[in-house]
C-alpha cells in the first residue's frame, strides 16, 4: 500500500539537524530533488510523486530552509551546502545517484558532481550556474570595500529583522503569486503550506534563516568552479526559461564548459520551470532519467 506522502527523515552535516523527505521504494534507484534558494523540499511534491513509482525519491531541505536547522552564525558558504550534500549521499549509501535541482539546489549539485564524478548517474540543472558571465565580471570589477560593506550592511539588517508576519495565510499566499505569477492557485496554495510556520500570536511567517538574504562575498574563484564543471563526466541536461533573469548558457558560452551537457529552454516559463510548465517538464524529464 503507498504511502500517502513523504517520511520525515533528518540527518547531522556540520553539528546540524538537516532533514529530508523520503518518499520510500528503497529498492529503487535512488533520485535526489534538490530546491532552490529560501524554498523548500516539499517544492518538489508533483514531480516525486510522478516519479516514486520508479525511483527512490529523497527531497532534503537545505541548512536554513524548509524543517532544516538554521546555521548558529547566519553563515551559508555554497561549499557548506555541497557538504551536506555530500554527507547525506554518503551516510545513506545512495551512490551512483540521480539528481534533479533547481537554482541554487542546482549550483550545488554541479559542484556536487564535479568533485565527485563516479557518485552521479546523470543530473538535471533548472537554471543552476548562477550569475552570467557578464553579471560576474561586474562584480569581480568591484572593489572589496564595496563587496563586503554591502555583505555587513546585509548582515545587520538580518540580525535585526523580526521575520516578517502576515496577519493571515491568504496574505501570505498573496506574496507566494507576486514572487511567482505562473502559478496556479492550486500551486500556491500548496507552496505556502509547506513555506509557513505558525506564530504563537496567530500570524504566519516564512521558516528560513533571514539571514539567507546575506550571501557571503568569499567562494571558490570562477575558474575552479569551471574546473569542476569540466570534471562531470555523466548525462547532464541544463533547463532555463525564457522568461527567465537567468542568462542561458548556449548563448553567453558557458555550455563549453561541460563534457556531455544540453540546454533546453521552455517559452512561456520563469525561474520555476518546472512548476510554470510541470507537464512539459515532466515529460521530458522522465525521458532523459
Amino acid at each position: 500500500m503507498d504511502l500517502i506522502g513523504p517520511v520525515s527523515r533528518s540527518y547531522i552535516s556540520q553539528r546540524t539537524k538537516l532533514h529530508y523527505a523520503d518518499w520510500g521504494n528503497p529498492e529503487a534507484p535512488p533520485l535526489i530533488l534538490l530546491h532552490g534558494g529560501r524554498d523548500h523540499c516539499r517544492s518538489w511534491d508533483w514531480t516525486a510523486k510522478a516519479l516514486r513509482e520508479d525511483w527512490h525519491v529523497i527531497c532534503p531541505d537545505l541548512r536554513g530552509h524548509g524543517d532544516s536547522g538554521w546555521s548558529r552564525t547566519g553563515y551559508y558558504p555554497v561549499m557548506g551546502y555541497v557538504f551536506d550534500l555530500a554527507q547525506l549521499v554518503l551516510l545513506n549509501d545512495l551512490a551512483p545517484v540521480t539528481i534533479v535541482a533547481h537554482s541554487l539546489g542546482g549550483n550545488v549539485a554541479l559542484r556536487f558532481t564535479g568533485l565527485y564524478p563516479d557518485k552521479v548517474r546523470k543530473i538535471v540543472a533548472i537554471e543552476g550556474l548562477g550569475p552570467s558571465p557578464e553579471r560576474q565580471a561586474e562584480r569581480d570589477a568591484l572593489g572589496p570595500e564595496a563587496i563586503w560593506g554591502e555583505y555587513f550592511d546585509k548582515k545587520r539588517d538580518a540580525a535585526a529583522r523580526q521575520l516578517r508576519r502576515y496577519a493571515t495565510f491568504d496574505d501570505a499566499l498573496s506574496r507566494m503569486h507576486e514572487a511567482n505569477s505562473y502559478l496556479s492557485k492550486e500551486q500556491a496554495v500548496h507552496l505556502t503550506q509547506h513555506a509557513v510556520m505558525r506564530n504563537e500570536d496567530g500570524t504566519f511567517s516564512w521558516k528560513f534563516d533571514p539571514h539567507l538574504h546575506a550571501w557571503p562575498p568569499e567562494d571558490m574563484p570562477y575558474p575552479q568552479i569551471e574546473a569542476l564543471w569540466q570534471r562531470i563526466e555523466c548525462p547532464t541536461r541544463l533547463i532555463y526559461g525564457n522568461d527567465s533573469w537567468a542568462s542561458n548558457p548556449e548563448k553567453d558560452g558557458r555550455i563549453r564548459h561541460f563534457r556531455n551537457a544540453t540546454v533546453s529552454a521552455y517559452d512561456n516559463a520563469g525561474h520555476w520551470v518546472h512548476h510554470d510548465r510541470f507537464p512539459d517538464f515532466l515529460k521530458e524529464l522522465r525521458a532523459f532519467l
